[in-house]
């Protein structure tokens, strides 16, 4: 059953459940757009002096 479904009740179970989802969701995606961003820094503003010897 989807949120969009008529039938659906928001019950506090169904609460928890979508907060947490939508907690985590938001972590990870915090997470992935943070290493992208560096990713593109990096590879914009290359630094000669990290390289490892």
């Amino acid at each position: 059953m989807f949120p969009f479904n008529f039938e659906w009740v928001w019950d506090m179970s169904h609460i928890v459940f979508m907060g947490g989802l939508w907690y985590a969701l938001s972590i990870i995606g915090a997470g992935m757009t943070w290493c992208i961003a560096k990713t593109i820094i990096d590879t914009l503003n290359p630094d000669d002096t990290a390289h490892h010897h």
